[in-house]
């Protein structure tokens, strides 16, 4: 196929809560909304995940802007593109950028996927008819707020809780939740926010038979991790650390973890998530997809990646409407007892809203 047009749209949405992680809160998700355009006029989409500052890595709305017109678009306008594997290569000039190169990316994909008439999870090599899914809840002014959250969650149905939690804000607050949820899948997200020095805190942790504790220190570290990873007995789940297939192979290789959290946006795209994906299997692994506050186009694409056979972790991939009062994508996605259903329709399986995407656009410019 020929890529023959691209549409940026700068978008804007309201959260029904603000979210709070160690590195800061989220009020607002301002994103970009990708749409590639076949030689018939037909559409595919994909989403920046990228935020407005340099939070979780180095990449935001702006820059990924700047790399997709001046680099990545230009690198795919008018090129033949015989799989959305070969995105890849085609842009393999270009450094790091792996939130701009997953939108453009997936929206190759969702085309793909379109043109054979198939939904993008059975594109990907995915046979899952449903996926369950946990929820992810950020970092409360109390523990009560979070207790009622937890509750919320559990009577909604959701497979596992992830918390936020930070120095100061952990052992006292996991106590408290396992107080009154003993057995409740918990995990416990630090993004980054411990060092090597709080070796005793993390060991602490044990106690409370987490699922997981996910990337307790730097967000470019692997060596700290294994040695970690040795001393205490929760496993450690690697997020921010793991950029692409080589990063994964040498995590595992070293013991760094015994889970990888693959975010489509943070390793560059669908088919260097399925790669990733394949090595854990192959070395006993587990995975799951995190999520990164997406809108429907990003959500369904991580609906389509847990599809594949080792993604045997409940995702952060939750309903639309606890995040908008209403989303981008028609229907909407729901969860129905901790189970999301795999659209079957060709494609992400979803149609694009676009009076709402209108609405929400700050701005947008066409590549032809």
């Amino acid at each position: 196929m020929q890529i023959k047009e691209v549409v940026l749209r700068h978008l804007k949405m309201n959260m029904k809560f603000d979210f709070t992680t160690s590195f800061g809160t989220i009020r607002d998700k301002e994103f970009i909304l990708v749409e590639a355009k076949d030689e018939y006029g037909m559409s595919g989409w994909g989403e920046s995940v990228a935020f407005i500052a340099p939070w979780y890595n180095e990449e935001t709305l702006k820059t990924n802007w700047h790399v997709l017109e001046d680099f990545l678009i230009p690198s795919i306008l008018h090129k033949h593109v015989e799989h959305p594997d070969i995105v890849n290569e085609m842009l393999l000039g270009i450094r790091k950028n792996n939130m701009a190169k997953a939108a453009i990316e997936g929206a190759v994909w969702d085309l793909y996927a379109k043109r054979l008439g198939q939904p993008l999870a059975t594109a990907l090599g995915g046979q899952k008819k449903e996926i369950e899914v946990g929820i992810s809840i950020g970092i409360q002014k109390n523990t009560t707020d979070l207790i009622s959250l937890i509750e919320k969650a559990i009577n909604e149905g959701y497979k596992r809780i992830k918390i936020k939690i930070k120095p100061g804000k952990d052992i006292e607050i996991l106590k408290e939740i396992r107080n009154h949820f003993p057995t409740l899948p918990l995990m416990a997200d630090a993004n980054s926010a411990y060092r090597l020095d709080d070796i005793e805190r993390l060991k602490a942790l044990d106690e409370f038979k987490l699922m997981m504790i996910e990337q307790p220190l730097a967000s470019d570290d692997i060596i700290d991790h294994a040695v970690l990873q040795k001393q205490i007995k929760t496993p450690i789940c690697l997020d921010e650390s793991i950029l692409s297939y080589e990063d994964a192979r040498k995590a595992i290789e070293l013991g760094s973890c015994k889970i990888i959290n693959i975010k489509i946006g943070r390793v560059g795209g669908l088919t260097e998530a399925k790669r990733i994906h394949d090595l854990c299997l192959e070395k006993g692994i587990g995975v799951w997809c995190g999520g990164m506050l997406e809108a429907g186009v990003g959500r369904a694409h991580n609906v389509a990646l847990t599809t594949l056979s080792n993604f045997s972790l409940p995702g952060d991939t939750a309903a639309s409407s606890r995040y908008w009062e209403k989303d981008i994508i028609s229907p909407e996605v729901t969860v129905h007892n901790g189970m999301i259903t795999v659209p079957d329709r060709p494609g992400i399986g979803y149609d694009i809203d676009i009076n709402a995407v209108n609405e929400l656009t700050v701005f947008e410019k066409l590549y032809k």
